[in-house]
C-alpha cells in the first residue's frame, strides 16, 4: 500500500507508532514503530479490525468518521493506548484524511514519555550546544593571560621558600587544571572527520590497554574476553583508541585502586541503526566493564551530554567527546549500570568488503 523505495523507507524511518487504516476500518498497513509499540508483527496486525489490535480510551470510531467527513486531521490529547499484549500507556494521537485514497485514515500516536524524553534531550542538546560554542570562545581568550599568570607565579617562586613557595606552587598547579580543562573544550569542539581505514577492533583495543595499563590503569586488574572471530571493521584507528582510553579511564576512576576493568568483545546482528533514511547493522560490540560503584541513576540517561558528571570534580566533556566519535563512526554507544557492574556497549559496523585497506 504504501509506495516502494523512498516512501517505504520514510514510513519506516517515523519514529513513533503510525497505522493506515481502510474505510472498514481495517488495519492496511503499519511502520515498524507501530509494531514495537503493540508487541506485533506486521503480519499479524495487517488485515485485523483496528479495534481487535487497537485498545484506544477515547471515542475513537466518532473521530474516524468525523475526519472522512470534513477530510482534516484531528488530536486527541492524554488518552491511553494499549492491545490485549501491552500494557497501556498515555499518548497524543492525531488522526488524519489520506486525501489522495478515499476513505482511508491514518493514525499516528505520540507517546507521551517519548515527547517528554525527546523534549528534554533537545533542551539538554539545545543548552549544550550554546554552551560549547560560548566555552570555546573563552577558552581561546583565557588561555593567553593563564600563561602569563603561570609564568609570574614560577618566577615568583624562584625567590620564595616554605609557605610563601607553597602557594605559588598551588598557583601554577590550578593554572595547568584549567590549561587542561580549556583544552578538552577546544577539543571537543575542533574534532577533526574520521579517517577511516580497515582495522581489527583488538588491534586497537590492546593499544589502548597497554596504555592504560603503565598509566592511569595500573593498580587495575584487566581481564580480556575476546572473540577471535571477530570480522574487521572500518574506522580512524587514532579515534577509537581515544574512545577505548577515555572508557578505560572512566572505569580506572570510578573503581579507585585495586579494581577489574573486563574487555569483551562479540557478534550480535541484532542491533540496526536508522540514521539519514537507511537501516544498517552494527554487529560488532565491543565492552568495557567495571566493577565499581556505578553511574548514579538520576544522571545515566544523560551521561552522555556535555557537562554531565557523575565525579565530583569531573568536567562531563570526557564521555561527550566518546559518543561524539562512536557517533561520527555510524556507531553506536550504550551505558548499563548497576552498583558493582557497569558496562559501557560500543556497537560498531563491519568493514564494507569494497574499502580494501
Amino acid at each position: 500500500m504504501i509506495s516502494a523505495g523512498f516512501g517505504d523507507v520514510l514510513w519506516n524511518s517515523m519514529p513513533i507508532p503510525a497505522f493506515l487504516l481502510d474505510p472498514g476500518d481495517m488495519i492496511a498497513e503499519v511502520n515498524l514503530a507501530a509494531e514495537q509499540f503493540l508487541n506485533l508483527s506486521a503480519r499479524s496486525l495487517k488485515g485485523s479490525p483496528v479495534f481487535d489490535k487497537l485498545m484506544i480510551d477515547a471515542p475513537i470510531d466518532d473521530a474516524f468518521r468525523r475526519v472522512r467527513t470534513d477530510q482534516a486531521s484531528l488530536s486527541i490529547n492524554d488518552v491511553f493506548v494499549g492491545s490485549g499484549d501491552r500494557k497501556p500507556e498515555q499518548c497524543n494521537v492525531q488522526v488524519a484524511p489520506m486525501i489522495a485514497m478515499p476513505g482511508f485514515v491514518l493514525i499516528l500516536m505520540e507517546p507521551r514519555q517519548l515527547a517528554d524524553r525527546l523534549g528534554r534531550q533537545m533542551s539538554v542538546k539545545a543548552a549544550a550546544k550554546s554552551a560549547i560554542g560560548m566555552s570555546e570562545m573563552l577558552a581561546h581568550e583565557i588561555k593567553n593571560p593563564l600563561a602569563g599568570i603561570t609564568g609570574a607565579a614560577q618566577l615568583l617562586s624562584m625567590n620564595l621558600t616554605g609557605e610563601d613557595q607553597e602557594m605559588t606552587d598551588l598557583i601554577v598547579n590550578e593554572a595547568r587544571r584549567i590549561l587542561a580543562l580549556l583544552e578538552q573544550v577546544e577539543q571537543f569542539g575542533n574534532l577533526r572527520p574520521p579517517q577511516k581505514r580497515v582495522w581489527n577492533v583488538h588491534d586497537l583495543l590492546e593499544r589502548a590497554r597497554k596504555v592504560a595499563a603503565v598509566g592511569f590503569a595500573a593498580s587495575m586488574k584487566f581481564v580480556e574476553d575476546y572473540d577471535p572471530s571477530l570480522p574487521p571493521t572500518f574506522v580512524d584507528g587514532d579515534q577509537m583508541i581515544q574512545v577505548f582510553q577515555n572508557l578505560m579511564k572512566n572505569a580506572a576512576e570510578a573503581c579507585g585502586k585495586g579494581g577489574t576493568i573486563r574487555l569483551r568483545t562479540f557478534y550480535d546482528l541484532s542491533l540496526r541503526l536508522r540514521k539519514r533514511g537507511a537501516t544498517a547493522a552494527l554487529p560488532l560490540q565491543i565492552e568495557i566493564i567495571d566493577d565499581g560503584p556505578g553511574i548514579p541513576p538520576e544522571i545515566a540517561e544523560d551521561i552522555f551530554e556535555p557537562f554531565v558528571s557523575g565525579r565530583e570534580n569531573g568536567t562531563g566533556l570526557g564521555l561527550a567527546l566518546v559518543s561524539k566519535i562512536v557517533s561520527d563512526h555510524d556507531g553506536w554507544i550504550s551505558l548499563d549500570s548497576v552498583p558493582g557492574r557497569t558496562v559501557f556497549r560500543i556497537s560498531l559496523p563491519v568493514a564494507p568488503k569494497e574499502s580494501g585497506d
